[in-house]
C-alpha cells in the first residue's frame, strides 16, 4: 500500500531545511496544476498559480512548525469560510499531536505560509470506501488560505472517465511535487483508478482535478492509494462525500 512506515520526528524551521526524515503512517495528497503534456506520463510539477492549491501535511512542532518530514498531500478546496483542504482519510485518522499545512511547498520554503489544522472532519467509521477527509485551517493574519491561494470545487457524482484528470502530490522522498494526468478507469462500483507511473509513499490525498478544475477524486481507497508506485486509486466521489463535504464546509 502506498504508506510509509516511520513517523517524522525532528524538528526543523518552517520556511527553510532539508526535510531529513520522510514519512508517517501513508501517503499524500496534493492539487493538480493545468496538466499539459502526455497522457500517463509524470514529470515535476511547475510553479503556477492553481498548483500552489495542492501542499504538504505535516506533523507540527513548536510554534505550530513543521516537524520533520511531509508525510501526505492535501488541496485546498473552495468552502464559504474559506478554510477548508481535503485529503484522505488514512492521513489524519488516528495520526497524534496536531498538524499543518504548507500550499505550494518546495525544497524546505514554505512561499504562502504554514497553516494550522483546526479541525479533522473524516467518517465516524471510514473504510477504503470512504477514505476522504477535510480539515479546517486556523487564519494567519486575518486571513484564510482561499485569500491566499484560491481553492477548487469539491465536486461529487461524476462519471469516473468522464474527462481526463490531473493528479498532484508529495512523494515523501522529494522535496518537490510531481503531476500526472491521464483517463481514470472503473476498479469497482466504489473506486476508481489511474495510471500514472512513479505514485510512491506519501501521495495519498493527492486531488484529481478534471480541466474544469474540480476535484473529481482523492487519491486513497483501495489498498490506502494502491500497493505499487504506478496506478493509484480513489474513492467514487458519492452521496457520503457530498455530506461529508457539506459538513465540513458549514461546521
Amino acid at each position: 500500500m502506498k504508506r510509509s512506515s516511520r513517523i517524522p520526528v525532528t524538528s526543523r524551521p518552517a520556511l527553510l531545511g532539508a526535510v531529513v526524515m520522510l514519512a508517517l503512517t501513508s501517503a499524500s495528497v496534493a492539487v493538480a496544476d493545468e496538466g499539459t503534456g502526455p497522457l500517463g506520463v509524470t514529470a515535476l510539477a511547475g510553479v503556477s498559480a492553481r498548483g500552489a492549491r495542492v501542499g504538504a501535511l505535516f506533523r507540527a512542532g513548536r510554534g505550530g512548525r513543521p516537524k520533520g518530514g511531509h508525510y501526505c498531500t492535501a488541496s485546498v478546496v473552495h468552502s464559504a469560510h474559506r478554510d477548508l483542504i481535503v485529503t484522505a482519510a488514512h492521513c489524519v485518522a488516528g495520526v497524534p499531536g496536531d498538524l499543518v499545512f504548507v500550499p505550494g511547498y518546495r525544497n524546505g520554503w514554505a512561499p504562502y505560509g504554514v497553516w494550522e489544522v483546526a479541525a479533522r472532519v473524516l467518517p465516524e467509521r471510514w473504510d477504503e470506501d470512504s477514505d476522504v477527509a477535510f480539515a479546517r485551517l486556523g487564519a494567519r493574519g486575518g486571513k484564510r488560505v482561499e485569500d491566499v491561494v484560491g481553492g477548487n470545487r469539491f465536486v461529487t457524482g461524476t462519471a469516473t472517465g468522464a474527462t481526463a484528470v490531473t493528479v498532484t502530490g508529495y512523494p515523501d522522498s522529494r522535496e518537490v511535487p510531481i503531476s500526472c494526468t491521464n483517463k481514470p478507469v472503473a476498479h469497482s462500483r466504489t473506486q476508481q483508478r489511474i495510471a500514472c507511473p512513479d505514485f510512491t509513499s506519501g501521495t495519498s490525498g493527492s486531488p484529481w482535478i478534471n480541466g474544469n478544475g474540480q476535484v473529481v477524486g482523492v487519491l486513497g481507497g483501495h489498498e490506502r492509494g494502491g500497493s505499487t508506485p504506478d496506478v493509484s486509486y480513489s474513492v467514487v466521489l458519492g452521496r457520503g462525500a457530498a455530506r461529508l463535504y457539506t459538513s465540513a464546509a458549514t461546521g
